[in-house]
Order: structure tokens, then sequence, then C-alpha cells
């Protein structure tokens, strides 16, 4: 990775100490904008395609046009990693409404505006990638679909924060958030899977857990190892007498779950099924992907 981070913003790789936004922006006003995380392994951008084809439905759903064509945004993220000569790493990709007068009228924003940071990021210590999380049930709920779609990654993410207070005042380092019913939904970043007598569920899209990207591949994974996974509706009782549990995510990657509500999950380490599926991920996540083009 080069010394000097390399911003891509509206159009231009500027410096790090260069790259900054109007304080007019409603993205910092109002988190008003959505975003993608994606993973660079090995020199391939994992999934691009459906990083940004999420991206651009979000957009879409909040009525915030994107000044770039797919290709020209699948061009620019690539650009930008091989910019930053970075191999392994992540990619925070970020579309604000842009700036706007100080009311709330997205339409007064004339252009929307483009940030592509390419970097690193480390989610949870390496220690818990070997002996797993613990996680609580966090207070904060995640909100009606009604009120705001969970499949919009907007850049308010403070239903998100709140949460991850509650865990890290808990001494823990995740937490399960319920919906408004009192179903499991998804932790503070990631997805749920549990295991119980051979089979793996997690909450379906319905009960508010995001559609994720990784998940999706674990879904897949495992249909390559021949282990049924279904979705389904799912309870804190699911979880406590769970064999094992894991998350996903694109920036916790695929990660164990140990102890629920000071509950030990299973027998309190990382279970067999979850180990192989890391190993597997971590195979798949290193030998696929969109090349990167570095010069």
């Amino acid at each position: 990775m080069s010394a000097n981070l390399l911003i891509y913003l509206d159009g231009k790789l500027v410096p790090e100490s260069e790259a900054k936004i109007s304080v007019f922006d409603h993205g910092l006003l109002y988190g008003d904008g959505v975003f993608e995380g994606i993973r660079i392994y090995n020199g391939r951008v994992f999934r691009l395609t459906e990083h940004l084809h999420r991206l651009f439905d979000c957009a879409k759903a909040i009525c915030l046009t994107i000044p770039m064509t797919f290709e020209e945004m699948e061009k620019a993220t690539l650009e930008t990693v091989a910019a930053n000569n970075l191999r392994d790493g992540y990619i925070r990709l970020v579309i604000t409404r842009g700036v706007g007068s100080l009311g709330l009228n997205p339409y007064q924003c004339p252009k929307a505006g483009v940030i592509i940071i390419a970097s690193t990021i480390s989610l949870y210590p390496q220690e818990r990638y070997e002996k797993g999380l613990n996680l609580i049930t966090c207070g904060t709920r995640r909100p009606n679909s009604a009120a705001l779609s969970p499949q919009v990654k907007s850049l308010n993410y403070l239903n998100n924060i709140m949460a991850k207070i509650e865990c890290l005042q808990a001494g823990c380092d995740e937490g399960i958030m319920l919906n408004d019913q009192g179903f499991v939904s998804e932790c503070t970043g990631d997805n749920v899977f549990i295991v119980k007598n051979g089979k793996v569920s997690t909450p379906p899209i319905s009960s508010g857990a995001l559609d994720g990207i990784t998940r999706r591949a674990v879904i897949e994974i495992l249909g390559e190892m021949g282990v049924p996974c279904v979705e389904a509706v799912m309870t804190r009782f699911d979880v406590y007498t769970a064999d094992e549990c894991f998350l996903t995510g694109t920036a916790a990657e695929v990660i164990a779950a140990v102890q629920y509500d000071r509950r030990p999950i299973g027998d309190g380490k990382p279970g067999k099924l979850t180990n192989e599926l890391i190993k597997r991920f971590k195979v798949v996540a290193n030998s696929t992907g969109t090349p990167v083009p570095y010069a």
C-alpha cells in the first residue's frame, strides 16, 4: 500500500489530506446518502458487481441519482485500489446527496458526491477470530421496514451505532438486534447464522436483516458442502440452544460466536462446521473476484 493514501473524490484522485467535502453536504448534515463496504483479496475485488448493484439499488430507493454509470463506478473503484497498490484490504464507497441548503429539501442538492476510499480495516482483534465472540441482546431494535427499509445501506447508521455502544459498555464484542416484534434480525454490523443438529438457519430478510453479500456467499458455500441452510424466523431461545453460531459480513468476514447473554453457545468454543466454513470462505475469497489493473 502506498505511503500517501489517495482518495477518489468526485472524479479525481487526491491525497488524503486534501480529500474534503463541504459543510453544506447533506451527507454530513443529515446522513443523507448510501454506502458500500467491499473487500479486496489477493489483488481481486470480492463480488464487486454484486456490491455495485446493491449500491445503485439503495440509491434508487432513496431517490438519489448517482452521477456515474455502473461501468464508470466499477472502473473508478478498481483504479482507486490500483493507485494505492492495495492487494488486500477494504473499500468504502460513499454516495452523498451533495451540497445544498441547510434545509431538508434534497432537491436543492444539484449533484451527488462520490467518494471511494481504498484502505484497510480490522473489525475485531485476531484473538476473537480464534476463540470466538461474546454477544449480548441489544435493547436498541432494528427499525420497522415501514419506517426505513433495512435493505438501504444509509449513511445514517445511528441505529447500529447505539446498539454497538451497548455492546461495548457491556464488555462484549457484538450484539444481536431484535426487530419490533422481538425476533432476531441481525447483529450491529453482521448477519447471524446458527447451527442446530447439523442444519444451518439464518433470519429472513423480512425479519429486518440486511441481504448481505457475504451472507449470500456463505449460503452458496454451505450448499456446496451439502449442508442444509434455511431462512427461518428466529428467537433468542434458538440462539441460546444452538450447537454453533457464526456471523458474516464484509468487514467481519466469517467469525464464530461462542457466548450469548452470558450463556455458552454449544461447548463455548468455535464449532466444527463453523471452522470448516471459515476455511472454505478464505479459499473462495482469495481465488475469485474482479482483478485489479495494477500498473
